[in-house]
């Protein structure tokens, strides 16, 4: 291909946090986990179901790739950290505002999944997501898809680790916390004020018909100044092609 999905500085953060390989005293070899990897993250950002995994790339099946992605969950949450750090050490984080959404997936299968109410009450799970300013993720919770945005903000901020900085202590809250009118809720401001944290809520505003002419009213009346778009818009795009074998995968986290 001509780009590296597995550059060797990537290989080398992620390589240390990957479990010993079991022994095989039989059968043919285990693929190298580099040439793994490459296939999962090839996957990821494709989007394309499993099984249809390129042989011309030498990362094995996809239900390889797909066994592998499962046996390493705990490596991720830790390689997260590490990036984090890495990113924090380089002053790549921006900490003047933050941005929190969610994204609904389909999970036919695990410990957190729920009827979805905004799909026919089928099967599913919540992403939600917290970035800083320039869209790093900082932070993840999955949840099943029946349960209301607002309940999971106090654990969503609190699961944002302490990350290092060139100077002084390690960070872990943003000034300002930017999101939609789901969390516009009492106890989600003094969740964040208890926190230090500058309350950015978008509340709820009046509807389309009722805003003076020419006024984008609706949903966009109620959105903030200096950010565009909520993060939920790009992460729900990346997340809508995904396949059902691989959320349930997720919804067992």
């Amino acid at each position: 291909m001509s780009k590296e999905l597995v550059s060797d500085e990537l290989w080398e953060a992620i390589e240390p946090l990957l479990p010993e390989e079991p022994e095989k005293p039989k059968g043919r070899p285990r693929l190298p986990d580099r040439a793994t990897l490459t296939g999962i993250v090839f996957m990821l950002k494709s989007g394309i179901p499993w099984e249809m995994l390129p042989k011309e790339m030498g990362c094995a099946s996809g239900s390889i790739c797909w066994r592998r992605l499962k046996e390493w969950e705990e490596a991720w949450q830790e390689l997260l950290g590490v990036l984090l750090d890495r990113l924090g050490e380089a002053e790549e984080i921006n900490w003047e505002r933050a941005s929190l959404d969610r994204t609904s997936i389909l999970a036919k299968r695990g410990q957190k999944t729920g009827k979805n109410p905004t799909d026919k009450g089928k099967p599913g799970s919540k992403r939600h997501l917290v970035v800083d300013r320039n869209g790093v993720p900082l932070a993840v919770v999955l949840t099943a898809a029946n349960v209301h945005d607002c309940t999971v903000l106090e654990e969503l901020v609190d699961a944002i680790e302490a990350i290092k900085r060139p100077r002084g202590r390690p960070r872990m809250r943003p000034k300002k916390l930017h999101a939609d009118k789901p969390y516009n809720t009492k106890k989600c401001r003094e969740a964040l004020r208890r926190r230090r944290i500058k309350v950015r809520i978008a509340r709820k505003c009046k509807e389309s018909s009722e805003q003076p002419k020419g006024g984008t009213g609706g949903l966009w009346c109620a959105r903030w100044h200096g950010l565009p778009s909520t993060v939920g818009s790009r992460f729900a795009m990346s997340g809508g092609t995904t396949s059902t074998r691989r959320s349930s995968i997720s919804a067992d986290r």
